[in-house]
């Protein structure tokens, strides 16, 4: 009988850059995957600031903001890919038009009736907006774990919406008793 390989599913994970990954798109970053399936996988990244605030991007958008507390947040690159494309990460049982459920409370919606709920101050406790994504197609993720490009933990609420952007990278990887710091080019995955 011959054997296969199954399917790993590390949605509701975070993928954290090993320090010698040598993908600038990924360097030192936080990536949480929001989807795993035998289609490939597709996550945002967490941890990289844009120089654009939530304001600034709902006014492009001509949507009035306003709640002054959602205004001043700083908006995030979520990955290389598809970098015009707005999404939503956000906890809540809530749904909205586009909403991708990662686990009971916690989602990414993509479309614009949560923006205006958000900019009424009518949207979920804890959000995070990203601009793009990163995928990976059938098997390339596996293959990268395998290449000890990343390590893995489960998703943290405090990790994904209270840690400071700059100590996320180190603070996840803390979540499973990991110095990134203290790691070399040749380190394993968790």
């Amino acid at each position: 009988m011959p054997v296969t390989e199954s399917i790993l599913d590390l949605r509701n994970h975070l993928l954290i850059a090993m320090p010698s990954m040598g993908d600038p798109n990924f360097d030192h970053t936080v990536t949480l995957i929001c989807q795993h399936d035998e289609y490939g996988a597709f996550g945002v990244t967490i941890n990289r600031p844009l120089e654009m605030t939530v304001g600034e991007l709902l006014s492009q958008l001509e949507i009035e903001v306003r709640d002054p507390h959602v205004s001043g947040q700083i908006a995030l690159s979520g990955g290389p890919v598809q970098s015009e494309q707005g999404f939503v990460l956000h906890d809540g049982m809530r749904s909205w038009e586009s909403t991708l459920r990662i686990e009971e409370n916690l989602a990414l919606t993509s479309s614009r009736d949560i923006l205006a709920d958000i900019a009424n101050g009518f949207g979920p406790e804890n959000f995070l907006l990203v601009l793009g994504c990163a995928g990976w197609s059938p098997g390339q993720l596996e293959h990268e774990l395998k290449e000890n490009a990343w390590l893995t933990c489960p998703a943290v609420a405090s990790i994904l919406f209270d840690t400071p952007y700059n100590q996320r990278w180190q603070g996840a990887a803390r979540t499973i008793g990991v110095d990134v710091n203290l790691l070399g080019v040749e380190a394993g995955h968790g």
